[in-house]
């Protein structure tokens, strides 16, 4: 096994794989990366994983042992909660609550997300469109001055939204989508969370073409958009 001390298990698509990856850097913490194929999951990756879900976040404790996390949600508290590097939780616990509530939100829209570029059809495409027309429209309206979430200071919430933002960077490219027309806000906080280098890091550079094969693999609507 790896002699680092943090493994992030990780595919190169996922978004949750990416908030851990960006709460990791905003931490300053070192770590790996051990990629796989979610088409092919490894055995050790299986015996690892309950939920043969990515990402895995691989301790490795004094005893040469490692334990190991799941879900994202649970690893990126893990990391609040035992590294020192920049808190990224509110210290208010009806502001932290508050945070946790909109981290669970994102992870709505990604539901609604996988949705819409799985479409294969126009009407699908559209349910799912004005459906995250709707959920963008409420972080709109939760947003202040930013350029964060929270204002000046970059959260888990900011984390947790960043890789949802990325794949409209790939979407703009084959066809406009208008989800977010007239969200000032949004665009604004879409606009400063892309020059994040935590947020850049958190893939690689080929990130856009996989997305794009995996658009063309699922017959999106998407792309017929563009033809």
């Amino acid at each position: 096994m790896n002699e680092a001390r943090l493994i992030l298990v990780s595919h190169h698509l996922c978004p949750y794989v990416q908030r851990a990856a960006i709460a990791l850097a905003e931490k300053g913490v070192p770590f790996e990366r051990r990629t796989i194929d979610l088409a092919a999951k490894p055995d050790w990756f299986l015996a690892l994983s309950p939920l043969g879900k990515v990402p895995l976040l691989l301790v490795r404790q004094p005893d040469g042992s490692e334990v190991v996390l799941f879900e994202s949600a649970v690893i990126c508290e893990y990391l609040e909660d035992t590294e020192t590097g920049t808190p990224l939780h509110p210290a208010d616990p009806l502001a932290r609550a508050q945070h946790r509530g909109w981290m669970e939100f994102g992870s709505s829209i990604l539901g609604d997300l996988w949705g819409f570029e799985t479409a294969k059809d126009a009407e699908t495409y559209e349910a799912k469109r004005r459906a995250l027309i709707d959920k963008f429209s409420r972080v709109e309206a939760a947003l202040g001055g930013g350029p964060f979430f929270a204002g000046e200071k970059f959260s888990l919430v900011d984390a947790v939204f960043a890789p949802i933002f990325r794949y409209f960077d790939t979407f703009d490219m084959i066809a406009p989508t208008g989800i977010f027309d007239g969200l000032v806000k949004v665009a604004r906080w879409r606009a400063a969370l892309s020059t994040r280098q935590s947020v850049k890091n958190a893939v690689a550079e080929d990130y856009p073409a996989r997305l794009r094969t995996f658009l063309e693999q699922h017959d999106a609507w998407l792309l017929k958009q563009a033809a």
